[in-house]
């Protein structure tokens, strides 16, 4: 089997076929935390995690020393949560990203029950932030198959359009809309497919013309947990099912829920990721998630190695 995908004049083979031997590297755990998104900036590594009643960065000059820095955002801090007449609400799964010359802080409130789950969004100053809410949930039409969690957003180096990408769980429905160039307010809903296996935690990034999108798998507490992924020669698809990337073993359970970006230092791509370690049995797992960092192999026809949690 082969398939007709075309990217810098090259022909590239199933992603379906068996892959070879794992990639290899040491995997960094970091700190307590979960969900992690990375970026770099300012000669520094910054991790946004999973909070609760607030998010905050943690930032590195190596990867390997970690500070955890000053509250971006607090539940507080937001009118239209605040407003509501629920008792409880939580923050969790954030996305930073830098574009027009400013920093966006993206975000979901849930639960999804009494009230249905929501993404919002911030200004931030910097990586550090602080940030202030825009003041109205970007998407609030969670419910009915959708839930609005896991908000990612990719900016298309080629077409310099800004796509938010979020769903899962309730429903495991993934959807994506076009944000306007305020980077605070939906243009228009673009139609994607659900990929493979997909629960949440979609992630965008583009290598040599191949778009990866890349998702959880499974259920987030048990040792099913897992990270996937497909390809495709545009932003939205469609897409070629590529297969599992972390998958849990023996010593480390549940990896999930990643980003994935390239070191400007050496040009090497990495995947951040939490993970239970040591977690006996299959699950549910309550307690603490870790945050891990570790190299990502790429073959020749763009095919991501599966990585193996050594």
């Amino acid at each position: 089997m082969r398939w007709p995908l075309r990217a810098a004049g090259l022909l590239f083979p199933a992603l379906l076929a068996v892959l070879p031997s794992a990639a290899q590297g040491q995997a960094r755990s970091l700190f307590a935390g979960a969900d992690p998104d990375i970026e770099i900036a300012d000669g520094r590594y910054w991790i946004y995690p999973t909070g609760g009643e607030g998010l905050s960065a943690w930032s590195s000059p190596d990867m390997a020393q970690w500070k955890r820095e000053a509250p971006l955002l607090r539940l507080k801090d937001i009118p239209w949560v605040r407003n509501d007449r629920v008792p409880v609400h939580f923050l969790w799964a954030p996305d930073m990203v830098q574009a027009n010359g400013s920093w966006f802080f993206y975000y979901s409130v849930g639960p999804q029950n009494p009230t249905p789950s929501r993404i919002g969004v911030a200004v931030c100053k910097g990586p550090a932030g602080p940030c202030t809410d825009s003041g109205r949930p970007l998407v609030n039409d969670g419910g009915k198959g959708f839930e609005a969690i896991d908000p990612a957003v990719f900016v298309d180096p080629k077409s310099k359009t800004p796509y938010l990408y979020a769903g899962g769980s309730a429903g495991a429905k993934l959807r994506a809309w076009v944000l306007k160039p305020d980077m605070v307010t939906i243009e228009r809903e673009v139609p994607v497919e659900t990929p493979p296996n997909f629960t949440e935690g979609a992630f965008m990034h583009v290598r040599n013309g191949i778009y990866y999108l890349s998702y959880s798998a499974g259920q987030w507490n048990h040792s099913n947990y897992q990270v996937h992924y497909a390809v495709a020669l545009s932003p939205t698809g469609p897409w070629r099912y590529g297969g599992a990337l972390l998958q849990a073993d023996k010593k480390f359970k549940g990896p999930g829920h990643h980003s994935f970006f390239q070191d400007p230092k050496d040009g090497q791509w990495y995947i951040a990721y939490h993970r239970w370690e040591n977690a006996p049995g299959d699950g549910p797992y309550d307690g603490e998630r870790r945050v891990a960092i570790q190299k990502v192999t790429y073959r020749e026809d763009g095919a991501i190695l599966p990585i193996k949690m050594n």
